[in-house]
């Protein structure tokens, strides 16, 4: 059995139609999603159209809650203007039944893998959609977010950090970011997105489990130009993540290149 999971396209739906079509040459027999999928991007309708026409499971993600209620970030991070503009213009372009079906997504999704394997789906942790879990994380606060495991799997995404950790005879994955791929070891600067859209496929069988993480190539060109064509806040901004690849050397060509 095969089981794709996704997260984090914060409304970039090139990027998830990219991988829509990747699951189409490979395909998959369920989908689980874990959230931050409407808030942040050029394309929000767009996205929840996509996801709502395949009825897949979705986590609710930090993103997602703050674009629905903007209090769900008090007493966890800075709320901004420039935040608060994007979430603005963000509601403007979702019907109210698109807001309903965004306001649908569940704090955590539990899945069968076959084989006798399970799947807690969640957004950064179980208890959480703010904890941040690094791939570097030490053991010990690694077991403490996450606390007693369960299931086979435990999935997670929020840091758009691409990885694969034992717990025990569990483990924890990050499937990456569909829409916003970026190196998190950069020295502080402009966000620079990857040149791909990542998700993870699990598959059992036969008493096997393997995780593929899969990054699919990104047509950036095209991100940047629904950006900039969209009217939403700070399109030019936003846009200049995905074009400083199209200026810059590709890493066979001897650049310092974000991978992950």
């Amino acid at each position: 059995m095969r089981t794709a999971i996704l997260s984090d396209v914060h409304a970039n739906a090139v990027a998830l139609r990219a991988v829509l079509a990747d699951l189409e040459d490979h395909p998959v027999d369920q989908v689980v999603c874990l959230g931050d999928m409407v808030q942040g991007g050029s394309e929000p309708a767009d996205v929840v159209e996509l996801l709502r026409e395949r009825g897949w499971p979705t986590v609710m993600g930090n993103a997602d809650a703050f674009l629905l209620d903007p209090r769900t970030a008090e007493g966890v991070e800075e709320i901004t203007e420039r935040q608060l503009e994007i979430r603005r213009w963000s509601l403007e372009q979702l019907s109210e039944s698109q807001r309903a079906y965004v306001a649908s997504f569940t704090p955590t999704v539990r899945a069968d893998l076959g084989d006798r394997r399970t799947l807690l789906a969640c957004h950064a942790t179980p208890t959480s959609y703010h904890d941040v879990v690094f791939p570097a994380a030490p053991e010990s606060e690694l077991l403490a977010l996450l606390g007693p495991v369960d299931t086979s799997i435990v999935a997670g995404g929020h840091t758009h950090q691409q990885f694969v950790r034992r717990l025990g005879d569990a483990l924890f994955l990050n499937p990456g970011s569909v829409g916003l791929s970026y190196d998190l070891q950069r020295p502080e600067g402009a966000l620079r997105a990857d040149p791909w859209a990542a998700y993870a496929v699990v598959t059992t069988g036969g008493g096997r489990l393997s995780v593929e993480l899969v990054r699919v190539p990104l047509d950036v060109g095209a991100v940047a130009e629904v950006t900039l064509a969209s009217g939403m806040p700070y399109a030019v901004e936003l846009a200049a993540r995905w074009t400083w690849i199209e200026t810059h050397p590709r890493p066979d060509e001897g650049a310092d290149h974000p991978h992950r």
